[in-house]
């Protein structure tokens, strides 16, 4: 890492933490608290300056050479900068045509094209490619409920790369292969592991600062001319191979084909290529149905495709819990407090927020392979799986 690139490191670690933890400190002490423009101007423009001299430091040193990880710790600080001033309303897409910040917006332009990736922080910046340092982990502010997040968000990414990656190697065996129960077993327990976590943060994360202290640092804002939606929780190929494998969503179901092109570019490279990889693979649940025809009866199909139907229930769960505990209580039932003139710019995403809300759950019945006629889900498919699990079981 290069001296100006280090540098620039240890101000978000540290001062840039301390500015924003101040300002919200501020904004929650109010009695409007998504009142932003006018309060606490004069940190704002510290904020400011002491990050446009690193952002001009590094713009004049090009790119080095210095290799991924640099590159990508680059890419993120510069995201936060960016990230930081557009909750802090000193930008916003909606007055204006192209970024007040041109000098952030370029270095976040040529290190985001080097690296082929969207030019602002991604969630791995913040997840499971956040370096701690002496034990303490990047983050917009040292508020208990932020830090929280980010833990048990990267916990809940980290156990669902692991059921992934275990799907993955059934692919590679067969899934009639007898040692397949190895990796459905690691499989269900990540999954279980995951909802721990989202139970856990569930009962311990403050509604009030999230809503009004966390959130807002992932809306969307522009770099340049382009405006770019907020890192997003699911940014990160696990979860997808997951739809994809189990075979609950389709690459080639034009919504989720969508959503797969929307999120690519907020994915790590190597991410990106998993994910490409497993859209080229025939999922479990076609491959169980197809050996079922005939292999019902056989006591590895009974195994594995019981044990199949118990991640497909458990993944269910997992879609279920994240929407109805988390985007409900979270973000659906305290921005109804909001007023009008603040609820545009309110999701992450972009879309306001009975359209995000919608596609969400659309989401999550198709994990959930719920039983509807207005989208495709599998429920027939999975339906038929268990009725041959249980005629092969009685015959």
């Amino acid at each position: 890492m290069s001296t100006r690139a280090e540098a620039f490191d240890r101000w978000i670690r540290s001062s840039f933490v301390d500015l924003n933890t101040e300002l919200e400190e501020l904004y929650f002490a109010q009695e409007e608290r998504a009142q932003v423009l006018g309060v606490g101007d004069p940190i704002k423009e510290r904020l400011r300056a002491e990050g446009h001299v690193h952002v001009v430091a590094l713009l004049e040193e090009g790119n080095t050479g210095a290799g991924f990880d640099t590159a990508f710790g680059v890419l993120g600080n510069v995201g936060l900068y960016l990230a930081a001033l557009r909750r802090h309303e000193l930008t916003n897409p909606a007055r204006e045509d192209r970024s007040p910040f041109p000098e952030a917006s370029a270095l976040a332009l040529h290190v985001g094209v080097s690296l082929g990736m969207a030019p602002r922080f991604a969630t791995a910046h913040l997840a499971m490619n956040n370096l701690a340092v002496a034990g303490v982990r990047k983050s917009f502010t040292w508020l208990p409920d932020e830090v929280l997040f980010i833990d048990e968000n990267t916990r809940g990414i980290l156990s669902l790369q692991t059921a992934a990656d275990a799907l993955m190697r059934i692919v590679h065996l067969g899934v009639s292969s007898p040692v397949a129960d190895v990796l459905f077993r690691t499989t269900k327990q990540a999954l279980q592991d995951v909802m721990a976590v989202n139970q856990r943060l569930f009962d311990r994360l403050d509604i009030q600062r999230f809503f009004y202290c966390v959130r807002p640092y992932y809306k969307p804002h522009r770099v340049g001319r382009q405006e770019y939606r907020g890192a997003n929780a699911g940014d990160f190929s696990g979860i997808n191979e997951l739809d994809l494998l189990l075979g609950l969503c389709r690459a080639n179901d034009p919504y989720y084909a969508q959503l797969l092109v929307d999120k690519m570019l907020f994915m790590l490279p190597q991410d990106q290529a998993r994910l490409r990889d497993c859209m080229t693979r025939t999922s479990l649940l076609d491959e169980l149905l197809r050996l079922g025809e005939r292999h019902s009866r056989a006591d590895w199909f009974q195994q594995n495709a019981r044990m199949y139907l118990e991640i497909c229930d458990l993944f269910g769960q997992t879609a279920a819990q994240h929407h109805d505990a988390l985007v409900k209580r979270f973000i659906e039932q305290p921005a109804a407090d909001l007023k009008e003139d603040k609820l545009p710019g309110l999701t992450a995403s972009g879309p306001p927020l009975p359209v995000l809300l919608r596609s969400l759950e659309v989401l999550r019945d198709m994990r959930m392979a719920a039983d509807r006629s207005d989208i495709v889900t599998r429920h027939r498919d999975v339906a038929r799986l268990r009725a041959l699990v249980d005629a092969g079981a009685s015959a």
